[in-house]
């Protein structure tokens, strides 16, 4: 990847997490941003990075282009940059939620390499999961590149099939909106049980963190985790059974279907313009 150019079409969150990841794994001068606002290109030329105001100078550069825009924005981006596109052929990486692949390429002017992400906001602190789809255009060579850039921010996973990037953004993209609710559940109940909603909210945040990490190291054991800490007669017992009674996983699984159904319905949507 250090010979590799790279050019990232957007400066917000996802943008600028992405530059300030790859930028100690790219050859100085091989990673270039742009983006039409002047405030987000002078946070980029803060971080030392080559910044452009006008995205055919970047996609005339780059062996890799990633799409850093909010999905009601790509379509109109790919058609502005796909003379430059056709001309230099770079592989594409989108991380545009639920807009397909093949609109992608069609609006860029059909048969380009094109990778699909799915990150997360933990991709801001180096710290989150992408799920990836790559249409059969896509090298191996640029899959391995591909799976380089995201990993400089996060865990990388791989789906066989674009139907599940649905599924994967209603997981793991929208992901850290359902923790920070459960955090903040938590807190709102600690205060409603009498403690200092400063020291609660410490105590919801720590509990989260620490108890990600174990289901980290020992994945797809959540289940036998949560059985550890559950004592018969206790108080965790006490707590799941009414979460489980109240009908807890049956109601997250509605969330995440809704989530998915937007995924997939703003796809169609974004898809038929």
């Amino acid at each position: 990847m250090h010979n590799l150019s790279i050019g990232i079409i957007g400066a917000g969150n996802m943008g600028l997490a992405l530059a300030s990841g790859l930028r100690a794994k790219v050859t100085p001068g091989r990673l270039a941003v742009s983006d039409p606002h002047p405030d987000k290109r002078q946070k980029i030329q803060e971080m030392g990075l080559t910044v452009h105001a006008d995205n055919d100078a970047l996609v005339t550069n780059a062996d890799l282009l990633v799409l850093a825009v909010k999905p009601q924005g790509l379509r109109a981006l790919c058609v502005a940059i796909a003379p430059a596109v056709q001309r230099r052929q770079p592989l594409i990486i989108s991380v545009a939620a639920g807009v397909r692949t093949a609109d992608i390429d069609r609006w860029l002017g059909g048969g380009v390499a094109t990778v699909r992400a799915m990150p997360n906001t933990p991709a801001l602190i180096n710290a989150g999961v992408s799920v990836l789809w790559a249409n059969d255009r896509v090298t191996q060579a640029q899959r391995d590149a591909a799976t380089a850039v995201l990993a400089a921010v996060s865990e990388v996973f791989w789906v066989a099939d674009e139907g599940l990037m649905d599924a994967a953004t209603a997981v793991s993209g929208s992901g850290p909106a359902y923790l920070f609710l459960l955090i903040e559940a938590l807190t709102a109940a600690g205060v409603r049980a009498g403690l200092p909603r400063e020291l609660c909210a410490a105590l919801a945040a720590g509990t989260a963190a620490g108890a990600a990490r174990m289901a980290q190291n020992a994945p797809g054991d959540a289940a036998l985790l949560r059985a550890r800490v559950t004592s018969p007669g206790g108080t965790t017992e006490q707590a799941i059974k009414r979460l489980l009674d109240d009908g807890f996983m049956e109601m997250f699984a509605r969330a995440i279907q809704a989530a998915c159904d937007r995924s997939r319905t703003l796809g169609e949507q974004l898809g038929a313009t």
